[in-house]
């Protein structure tokens, strides 16, 4: 029997959507998790098993794409930009926004990771409710 983790059994309760965003310890979750559905992504377009990272630099392109670079402060470098993608999209999936499935999809669905991370994040602010400029 599978056990159900409760996004209230380990989230602290946020004030805001930066607080999300910098928040390390979800951060250090997103790692994993961004790093396994993208995996997973690859494997399928690859149609064999392939375990891959995904590099600072592509999640910071995203967040900058998306928009959610305006969410952060102004002098915070590429790893911390990064770090605060991984936090979302975590946050996200345990907050049942976002299925793993449909992050499945969406990182299956383009050729560029930079581009489908920045469709990923882009939904996911779309799901939380905030808007584009």
């Amino acid at each position: 029997m599978a056990a159900k983790i409760e996004a209230s059994q380990i989230l602290k309760r946020y004030r805001s959507l930066q607080e999300v965003l910098l928040d390390k310890d979800l951060a250090g979750l997103g790692d994993i998790y961004v790093n396994f559905v993208h995996s997973l992504a690859l494997s399928k377009k690859l149609q064999r098993p392939t375990g891959a990272k995904v590099n600072n630099r592509i999640l910071a392109e995203a967040v900058k794409k998306s928009g959610l670079r305006k969410m952060l402060p102004r002098r915070i470098d590429r790893h911390a930009q990064g770090n605060a993608a991984e936090a979302l999209i975590v946050y996200a999936w345990l907050q049942e926004i976002m299925s793993f499935e449909d992050c499945l999809k969406i990182l299956g669905g383009d050729d560029d990771p930079t581009d489908a991370f920045t469709q990923l994040l882009q939904e996911i602010w779309k799901r939380l409710g905030g808007t584009h400029e």
